[in-house]
């Protein structure tokens, strides 16, 4: 992680990782404390990102921070529209009629969530197929869309099994013919805790991405919280082997030591890292002792530059109930200082940022997911350096 030599502690560590003012992050803190919820073992000052003034969301003149090409959406946030009947609604309803409405709001890019949509919709309800992918292809060219990205398949069984390979490999044509520079997943590399299962993880990403590789295409893999969380990696053994302390270098972070660089990339999920940032700021050292280290999302990425090609831009507000530090709510309507965040990652003609929000469908307003998306637009277009 990028390292800062002009201050030190907790308190520093954690404004800058938010960027915030002393006298801004002293009082925030004070409210939080008033507020009352208690975070685990970081007592009354907890990890949170804090909201600007209204001017420093971007609201205003001056150069856009995602470009107009880059404003992106995944398709898991509106996945009612997609999935609508559009023989019972005037909504949209199927990808085509959701392409449309995405492009109307101001959309250039879309990643999928997978190729699933109602039977009644065009094309039918797989379109996971060499003849589904060019029907989504024409669309998107149709509505001036470009697909950058999906939450596919990636193969459970390592060594790969001869089927899962073969799947994989129809995965890599159909994001080909749909025109993707960048084909992922929705889940971490492994859901453990343990250096040698990264290891192991490790060993399958890099064999896939060099098949990636080979077919044009960027492997990426996308993170949740626990991800950000710190490794196993020493200490004593438990009962069954394992250590039980960490050198307080966090999972991704291991994952990025091991893999090439060449054929492995990430998507980062700002709302998951910001849980984490929360979440994971503590760890026993191979000694024993207890230490500090304060997650910053933004000094990663910097560190690992071209290696983070894609976001989810999905903001938070407040909970400290909940054990995530945030609630999900619409982009641009949360704390999440995501001016701040994309100034300090930079590289803006590289970075595919996608709107993100995973609770956008209501059962009781069947348009919310679709307008929310419409919110997150306008909020991402409005961030201004």
């Amino acid at each position: 992680m990028t390292a800062y030599n002009d201050e030190s502690g907790t308190d520093s560590a954690l404004r800058r990782s938010l960027g915030v003012s002393r006298r801004r992050f002293l009082s925030t803190c004070t409210a939080a404390a008033a507020t009352a919820i208690a975070a685990p073992a970081f007592g009354a000052s907890p990890a949170f990102a804090q909201p600007a003034p209204h001017k420093e969301h971007g609201h205003g003149h001056g150069q856009a921070l995602v470009p107009a090409a880059k404003r992106g959406i995944i398709l898991y946030t509106v996945r009612d529209a997609t999935g609508r009947d559009p023989l019972s609604s005037d909504l949209p309803s199927g990808f085509r009629e959701v392409f449309k409405e995405l492009a109307r709001y101001g959309y250039k890019q879309v990643e999928f969530a997978g190729y699933g949509q109602h039977a009644n919709a065009p094309g039918g309800s797989n379109l996971e197929t060499v003849e589904g992918a060019k029907l989504l292809r024409s669309w998107l060219d149709d509505y001036g869309l470009r697909a950058q990205g999906n939450h596919g398949f990636i193969p459970s069984s390592w060594p790969l099994s001869q089927s899962d390979l073969d799947q994989f490999k129809r995965t890599l044509e159909i994001a080909n013919i749909l025109g993707m520079d960048h084909m992922g997943t929705g889940g971490d590399p492994t859901g453990s805790a343990y250096r040698a299962d990264w290891d192991v993880a490790a060993d399958k990403w890099n064999a896939l991405g060099q098949i990636a590789h080979r077919a044009g295409i960027k492997l990426y893999t996308h993170n949740h919280d626990a991800a950000y969380g710190f490794l196993l990696d020493g200490g004593p053994l438990d009962a069954q082997g394992r250590p039980t302390r960490s050198s307080g270098i966090r999972k991704l972070e291991y994952f990025l030591k091991v893999t090439d660089p060449k054929t492995v990339w990430l998507e980062m999920d700002i709302f998951w890292a910001h849980v984490a940032q929360y979440k994971f700021h503590t760890y026993t050292a191979h000694d024993g002792s207890q230490r500090e280290n304060v997650f910053d999302p933004a000094a990663l990425v910097r560190s690992h530059n071209k290696r983070y090609p894609l976001f989810h831009a999905k903001d938070g507000v407040v909970n400290t109930t909940s054990g995530q530090g945030y609630d999900m709510v619409p982009f641009g309507t949360g704390v999440i200082d995501y001016r701040t965040f994309f100034r300090r990652v930079g590289e803006a003609n590289y970075r595919n940022p996608m709107v993100e929000q995973d609770n956008a469908p209501s059962s009781t307003d069947l348009a919310q997911s679709l307008k929310h998306a419409r919110i997150g637009y306008d909020n991402l277009a409005a961030l201004r350096k």
